[in-house]
């Protein structure tokens, strides 16, 4: 079992990395100000904006501002997902939203530079930090109860997997559903139950 102030998640022994919720994240919607989020981890792509500001491969981006865009990804490979284009017969990006920064045109061109490098979904420059997973959260609630990690973590009779966050567990945000149903969501508060385990750790 994990000593006390240690948990068995991701750099918890020197806490560093900075975390960001899914509703952080659509704070950043705007194009002078863009954030996303893919395969569990927050970009900055503001300055990737800037630097292809008024060109027509930005609308795709542009459309997703603020949001979750792993289903552009194949989760193995951390790459856009891919296709058989049906005209060509050749391996081609999936752009259903349509062609964007640094994916190639279906078809050779002379007027497309390919001397950008690391496409930005591949590079960490624009990498500010995690999606909020549950380690985040333990960590946050070890001041209030120093054994927090010699729980089973658990939500509508499941255990969570501390590795994923609130949504990825089931934990979804409903406060924009309870706004629209005119409901005031301070009344019902989604709860995390902590069921004992053997407490081995250490004082």
């Amino acid at each position: 079992m994990p000593r006390r102030g240690l948990v068995a998640g991701p750099d918890f022994g020197c806490f560093k990395r900075r975390y960001f919720t899914p509703s952080e994240v659509a704070e950043h919607n705007q194009p002078e100000d863009l954030w996303v989020s893919y395969l569990g981890f927050v970009y900055n792509l503001t300055p990737l904006v800037q630097e292809f500001k008024g060109d027509l491969l930005l609308k795709p981006i542009l459309e997703v501002a603020g949001q979750d865009i792993s289903h552009w990804f194949d989760p193995k490979t951390k790459d856009i997902r891919k296709h058989i284009d049906p005209l060509t017969g050749c391996v081609r990006y999936r752009t259903p939203r349509g062609r964007f920064v640094h994916i190639p045109p279906p078809l050779p061109r002379s007027d497309w530079a390919n001397d950008f490098g690391i496409p930005w979904w591949k590079g960490l420059n624009y990498q500010v930090g995690a999606l909020d997973s549950m380690w985040e959260i333990l960590h946050r609630y070890l001041p209030y109860n120093a054994h927090a990690a010699s729980y089973t973590w658990k939500y509508d009779g499941k255990n969570l997997n501390m590795d994923q966050t609130l949504e990825e567990n089931g934990i979804r945000d409903e406060e924009e559903e309870f706004d629209f149903l005119n409901m005031d969501g301070t009344l019902h508060t989604p709860a995390i139950l902590l069921y004992f385990n053997d407490d081995l750790t250490e004082l």
